[in-house]
């Protein structure tokens, strides 16, 4: 039982409705009924304006990566290991994880073991965001919170996403394709970073998640492919 407390507090941190109470709060409005309905950044900025839309870029990221961060000290294991970067193997984190401080580790669990629980944060977080409990599962499209998510376990892989996103953008305009096919980029991009650049460890769990993150992005925008294939979908201005 102790284990689902991960996974709780990273459901509820990525369900803090940021988007929506910065248009309630400056315009008096439910963001939900502009433009795409969500919650995001994008539709915010159509709302309120760019810099409303840019402090809620931020604090939806910063979800992701507080979700992450709080999983991994939950669970015994340094912050900022297994984030696709310069990281000691795995059998380095050993004390970290064996009958250390966190909630999870004890001497029958393994270092892997113990990241699969990280990586249920990681896509626990982009559900609340996508799936809020106090705006009856009405909110946005977790690409923000899965960038802040995937900083902090796949670091390269965001990278080599955000110039996917950026080159979309900028020959389409179209926010929402960018977001997609970055958030489907991000798997491949791990993987090929495993493969080709350096290892990432533990792969499975990280691999898992971004898959999941990656699902869960796309069919948060199920709608918008609906008007991207119509040929209505709203382009970036």
């Amino acid at each position: 039982m102790r284990s689902l407390l991960v996974v709780i507090i990273a459901y509820l941190i990525g369900s803090i409705p940021f988007g929506y109470l910065i248009v309630r709060a400056k315009e008096g409005g439910d963001i939900r009924d502009t433009g795409s309905g969500g919650t995001g950044a994008t539709n915010v900025s159509r709302r309120a304006g760019k810099a409303a839309g840019v402090v809620t870029l931020l604090l939806d990221a910063l979800k992701g990566l507080a979700a992450v961060a709080i999983a991994k000290v939950l669970v015994g294991l340094p912050v900022f290991a297994g984030s696709g970067s310069a990281n000691p193997p795995l059998n380095a984190l050993s004390a970290n994880t064996r009958g250390g401080p966190g909630l999870i580790g004890g001497s029958g669990s393994t270092e892997q073991d113990i990241y699969w629980w990280v990586a249920a944060a990681a896509i626990a977080v982009i559900l609340g965001h996508i799936f809020p409990v106090w705006l009856r599962f009405r909110g946005g499209k977790g690409v923000a919170t899965g960038v802040g998510v995937f900083l902090m376990l796949a670091p390269i892989a965001v990278a080599l996403a955000a110039f996917v996103f950026l080159a979309i953008v900028i020959l389409t305009r179209y926010v929402s394709l960018g977001s997609i096919l970055s958030a489907v980029a991000i798997p491949v991009f791990v993987f090929l970073q495993h493969e080709v650049i350096r290892p990432v460890e533990p792969l499975a769990p990280i691999m898992t998640a971004a898959i999941a993150g990656a699902a869960l992005i796309v069919f948060a925008h199920r709608q918008n492919i609906g008007r991207l294939v119509r040929g209505n979908e709203s382009k970036f201005k």
